[in-house]
């Protein structure tokens, strides 16, 4: 179904940190480099995947969502709205708590109002915590969360809300493919 990205993750490092084993892939971590095609075949996923009808934003969290979420953006002329890591204090931002399993800090969310429809994208969920933050936050803007879309789902995260993803894996001393979705 994902030819490129299947291939892309079947064949990428494995880095032991103390006894977690961290998969490194240019979707999740931009090493060695984001080829096109991966983008491509990535977007266009997601483009049949997700819910995009009468969305004002496609919003993405710093730092690796980025690069999906500009190539679904061209593909779709949905504006995209990054939450950042710095804050910049302009009128309206908004903080977002976020606690993974490895840890936590604060994100900001600028330029989302009551009732902007938004979509969610990102690289991968595994834990849920950075993103359950960010559903919080964009809730009590008053913004409405139409669909949140991933590229790689690890493990079994605890979403608060329904989501769908391209590609579900395990991670071990490679990578296996658990499932993919149409």
């Amino acid at each position: 179904m994902y030819p490129i990205l299947t291939k892309s993750l079947l064949t990428c490092p494995i880095v032991k940190k103390g006894e977690y084993n961290y998969f490194v892939h240019p979707i999740t971590d931009g090493i060695p480099s984001i080829e096109p095609g991966l983008l491509r075949e990535i977007a266009a996923g997601l483009i049949r995947l997700m819910d995009l009808e009468d969305v004002r934003y496609i919003v993405t969290a710093e730092a690796m969502g980025i690069p999906i979420g500009s190539a679904l953006s061209l593909m779709t002329d949905i504006p995209l709205n990054i939450i950042r890591k710095r804050r910049y204090d302009l009128p309206g931002e908004y903080q977002v708590s976020q606690v993974t399993g490895y840890s936590k800090g604060e994100m900001y969310i600028n330029g989302i109002h009551r009732g902007d429809r938004v979509v969610i994208v990102d690289d991968v969920i595994s834990t849920g915590g950075t993103m359950n933050g960010i559903i919080t936050s964009l809730r009590e803007i008053g913004a409405e969360i139409v669909d949140i879309g991933f590229v790689i789902k690890k493990g079994d995260p605890a979403l608060m809300l329904p989501y769908t993803y391209l590609v579900s894996i395990e991670v071990t001393d490679s990578v296996k493919i658990i499932d993919q979705t149409a």
